[in-house]
């Protein structure tokens, strides 16, 4: 594997963008002196993406011919990369390219750098603040660690990292939830770095509450694939204390007599908490 960055951009009619935002990629690259290859994967756009891609040197360019979603091509960029570090950015414009060398200098002391929309200039569209608040703030007790970015599509990482999580990595745009996630529930050192994020050129292809269901479900399937307990302990241990409450303040205390309910609910909380510790042996073994 050679030394040097593999710079990956996802692009979906992206026309409005990608020329611009490649220019700036290699004007930086260049003055920073670091060994690079850039990889465009235009995934089945219907606009000129790909024609504006094709003609600008120096770009190694795939194509896919109909839309496998943002995951699936990440994924096959980070297959065709040629170095160990792994470079990934959004080609929409939103994100600062003059941010790429200071995120691969962590490299040396972590295994992913991610740029966290935290900085001075930060313009996420108002109706998706909400969710992504809802989000962090799940991500965050799930997996036991501040998140200040869950999902940003800035990021320098260890290829031979994410090739760890490559089978499971989702195809859509919950690649970068998911690799955070991962990452993180397998003490994988990650460097969260402020920059700066723009408003896109160009129209945007997420539907918010659709991904917003994805995104939740996703969060509760990454953390139950790592840490199972810290999904199943809570439900089991509401469920048990909820029959319990019932068993002793109701049944015992005042009609005395056990009701079926009970019964069931304090079961059902005793086998969801073992299911639970089953989940969490097997998660051990692998």
């Amino acid at each position: 594997m050679e030394s040097g960055v593999s710079i990956i951009i996802p692009a979906y009619n992206e026309a409005e963008a990608i020329s611009g935002v490649l220019k700036t990629i290699k004007d930086v690259m260049t003055s920073s002196n670091w060994k690079y290859e850039i990889i465009v994967i235009d995934d089945g756009s219907t606009d000129n993406t790909a024609e504006i891609v094709r003609k600008i040197p120096r770009i190694k360019f795939l194509r896919n011919e109909s839309n496998k979603g943002y995951g699936a091509a990440l994924k096959e960029g980070i297959k065709r990369s040629t170095t160990g570090t792994i470079v990934m950015m959004d080609a929409d414009g939103t994100y600062p390219a003059q941010e790429i060398p200071n995120l691969i200098r962590h490299m040396e002391k972590y295994d992913m750098a991610v740029g966290a929309r935290t900085g001075g200039k930060v313009e996420i569209p108002i109706l998706r603040r909400p969710a992504k608040f809802f989000l962090s703030l799940l991500a965050n007790y799930l997996s036991g660690i501040k998140i200040p970015d869950l999902n940003s599509g800035m990021r320098v990482f260890k290829k031979d990292v994410v090739m760890r999580f490559l089978n499971i990595l989702p195809s859509g745009f919950s690649f970068t939830t998911t690799l955070t996630l991962a990452c993180l529930s397998n003490d994988y050192s990650v460097k969260y770095v402020p920059i700066n994020y723009y408003k896109r050129k160009g129209q945007s292809t997420i539907h918010p509450i659709k991904d917003f269901m994805n995104f939740t479900l996703l969060i509760f399937r990454t953390i139950m694939y790592f840490k199972p307990l810290k999904v199943f302990l809570p439900v089991g241990f509401l469920i048990l204390f909820l029959g319990l409450g019932k068993l002793f303040l109701i049944d015992i205390l005042i009609n005395r007599n056990i009701a079926d309910l009970s019964v069931m609910l304090t079961l059902s909380g005793i086998q969801i908490c073992f299911f639970g510790f089953l989940a969490d042996l097997i998660v051990k073994r692998l």
